[in-house]
């Protein structure tokens, strides 16, 4: 008797969506798995590498901690690296002086030049509050309801225009309510159970959640739907990581994205800055942080430094989309490419396909949300061809 032959599935990005669904197809099923990206490396923006002039580990798209709450994610990671323990203690520089972040009570009494204690801390921001503002329509209003107007404009306005590209009054209040305040002197910048970054980089991680037999990496390879040839010889499905409206050749328009370039500062210092992140937050500073790259590897000795400064965009052609803006124009055209993509297998010239991960479902996401979720569409997925039913388009609803 004549076995069939294995599925053999293809996977659009080698970031953490597309690698670990990658080998979690493969473990969980008799499969051959293919792993295309049009980059030269596997790890999409979590990236590293070492700097050949000093040695330093560099998180080449921008600093990456790795933070959850999650016992199941943790332990998966820990299966591809050994993860050191990192505390992001981010400080500020603005023209009232440095100061500590996300804002607690050392950032308070030294701000405002007091010695409180927690509820004396507690109550003297609450009166500088505006109490006028009862809903707050923006994050404008919520930091102004908080906080008051001298830590919202030293902090936060100055940063979040150069950040997202318009005025806080344009964004929600949402967006304020994320971030913590503490009436304590915890200046750990997460508040996870888990937090570290791995002792390798996130390349060798990602490289080793792809090292199965059954797994094979090709780079520099640009997927285009529109020059795509399917055959179900060739693929039984392809699970697509990338941006959805390019997958439609933006077809729509595109989606609003916030992007980051790097600029190298030029020193001879060991130490440039004493710290892997400073923020920013003044307007006459035309970049929001600067990240020094040793300190991300506090176990690790090196005589020179690099350092990078970080400048925040919109993205255009060519650039590397990093943060959805999620706008009410983004939400609608949205909702049109999501239609797309649930109707793609259906259309003519479509094929089975489905979309995983923040770019393929618009929405920032954290390391730990994208492989959590990443685990739990392939569990569907492998649950679908064993019931021999269609996998999930989207791994999440509309939102």
């Amino acid at each position: 008797m004549t076995s069939l032959p294995k599925p053999r599935f293809l996977v659009i990005g080698s970031g953490f969506s597309g690698t670990v669904l990658a080998r979690q197809l493969v473990e969980g099923m008799e499969c051959f798995v293919e792993v295309w990206d049009e980059r030269s490396h596997v790890a999409g923006n979590c990236h590293t590498e070492r700097d050949a002039a000093t040695g330093v580990m560099v998180h080449k798209y921008g600093p990456h901690i790795f933070n959850t709450d999650n016992e199941q994610v943790w332990k998966y990671v820990h299966r591809f690296g050994d993860f050191r323990p990192f505390v992001n203690r981010v400080k500020a520089c603005t023209s009232r002086g440095m100061f500590s972040m996300p804002i607690n009570l050392l950032t308070i009494n030294q701000f405002f030049g007091k010695t409180m204690n927690p509820d004396e801390a507690r109550n003297f921001i609450a009166s500088l509050g505006d109490k006028t503002i009862n809903e707050p329509k923006n994050f404008e209003e919520q930091a102004l309801k908080m906080l008051g107007r001298e830590l919202y404009e030293t902090f936060f306005k100055g940063y979040t225009i150069k950040q997202w590209g318009c005025h806080p009054t344009d964004l929600p209040a949402s967006v304020l309510k994320r971030l913590p305040i503490r009436f304590n002197y915890d200046d750990n910048y997460y508040e996870k159970k888990y937090q570290g970054i791995p002792a390798e980089g996130y390349t060798e991680v990602i490289r080793r959640i792809l090292d199965h037999p059954n797994i094979t990496v090709r780079l520099g390879e640009k997927f285009d739907v529109s020059s795509f040839h399917f055959s179900l010889s060739a693929f039984s499905y392809i699970f697509y990581t990338g941006p959805l409206d390019a997958f439609f050749g933006y077809s729509e328009g595109r989606l609003g994205y916030r992007t980051v370039t790097f600029e190298h500062v030029e020193t001879d210092s060991s130490d440039y800055q004493g710290n892997a992140v400073i923020n920013y937050p003044d307007l006459d500073t035309p970049f929001t942080r600067i990240h020094e790259h040793k300190h991300f590897t506090p176990w690790e000795k090196h005589d020179k430094t690099v350092a990078f400064r970080e400048y925040s965009k919109e993205t255009e052609p060519g650039d590397i989309p990093y943060y959805p803006k999620r706008l009410a124009t983004d939400q609608a055209l949205l909702k049109k490419y999501r239609s797309l993509g649930e109707g793609f297998s259906i259309s003519p010239g479509g094929f089975p396909v489905s979309f995983l991960g923040r770019l393929a479902t618009y929405r920032y996401m954290d390391m730990e949300a994208v492989i959590n979720e990443a685990i739990v569409f392939s569990e569907n997925v492998l649950q679908s061809f064993r019931e021999k039913t269609a996998p999930p388009v989207f791994p999440n609803h509309e939102r």
